[in-house]
C-alpha cells in the first residue's frame, strides 16, 4: 500500500514546488509532475506514468481535482477507472474527496466535486471573455501582435498574384504558412479604398 502523489501546473513558467511539498507532507512516497500540460489532455506524460505506477491498495493524493481532470466527465471517468483498479483517492484541498471511493456515496460526491470544478473553470472562462469584450469596446485589443505587418502583407499579396504558394511565401517572409493564409484572407476580405 503506497501513497502516490500527482501534481500539475498549467504553464512551464509556473512551479509545482508548493504542490509537491504538500503531497510529500501528506505521505506521498513518489510524486509525478506534469509541467505545462492541459488538464483536458488525457495523454499527459507524467499522468500516464502515474497511472501505470499505481497498484491495487495504493492511494493517489493530489492537490485539487482540477489538477487531475479538466471536465466533470473526465473526472468521473478517472475516478471510475481508479476505483475499478482498487486505488483510493485523496484531495488535499477538497476534504470530501478523501472518502471511500469504492462506495456509491463516495462516487457521487466525487461527481459533485467534478461539477463544481468545471463550474469554476467555466466561470473563469466567461469572466475572461467578458473582460476581453469590454477591452475591445474601449478600443484595446489584446493578444499577440501579428508577424504579418503591412510590408509583409504587401509582399505576400504580390507573390500570391504571381501564383506563388502560401508555403513558398511563408518561407520567403520567414513566417508560418498559417500566418500567410490568415493575412491573405484578411487582406482579400477587406475592401480597398
Amino acid at each position: 500500500m503506497t501513497i502516490v502523489g500527482y501534481a500539475r501546473v498549467s504553464t512551464r513558467e509556473q512551479t509545482p514546488a508548493a504542490q509537491e511539498a504538500e503531497l510529500r507532507a501528506a505521505g506521498a512516497e513518489r510524486v509525478f509532475v506534469d509541467h505545462g500540460e492541459s488538464s483536458r489532455a488525457a495523454d499527459r506524460p507524467q499522468w500516464l506514468a502515474c497511472r501505470d505506477y499505481l497498484r491495487p491498495g495504493d492511494t493517489l493524493v493530489f492537490w485539487a481535482l482540477d489538477r487531475l481532470a479538466g471536465s466533470e466527465v473526465m473526472a468521473i471517468e478517472i475516478v471510475h477507472d481508479l476505483v475499478g483498479q482498487g486505488v483510493s483517492i485523496k484531495s488535499l484541498t477538497e476534504p470530501a474527496l478523501s472518502i471511500d471511493t469504492s462506495s456509491p456515496m463516495g462516487q457521487a460526491i466525487v461527481g459533485i466535486m467534478a461539477v463544481f470544478a468545471q463550474l469554476r473553470v467555466d466561470t473563469i472562462r466567461e469572466n475572461t471573455r467578458r473582460g476581453l469584450a469590454y477591452a475591445r469596446a474601449q478600443g484595446r485589443v489584446g493578444g499577440r501582435p501579428t508577424v504579418m505587418g503591412s510590408e509583409r502583407i504587401d509582399a505576400a499579396l504580390r507573390m500570391k498574384a504571381q501564383g506563388q504558394s502560401n508555403a513558398h511565401i511563408a518561407t520567403v517572409l520567414g513566417v508560418s504558412t498559417s500566418s500567410v493564409r490568415r493575412a491573405l484572407a484578411r487582406a482579400q476580405s477587406t475592401p480597398s479604398s
